[in-house]
């Protein structure tokens, strides 16, 4: 089995996408996950503390 196949598998894009639709807001269901996880993202990295490095000894 060839790499380029074993990847292909779990996507079949031989069919449309699925869509979503809030009046004149039409969006596909792939890009709502990758907005949804840019959100996640960006509220981890508000959340997530930085770390810490060795600070030397101030005088």
């Amino acid at each position: 089995m060839s790499w380029g196949r074993a990847l292909s598998t779990p996507v079949d894009l031989n069919h449309p996408g699925h869509y979503l639709h809030w009046g004149v807001v039409q969006l596909s269901l792939a890009n709502l996950v990758v907005i949804g996880l840019m959100i996640l993202l960006f509220v981890l990295a508000l959340i997530v503390p930085f770390p810490k490095g060795k600070r030397r000894g101030r005088r």
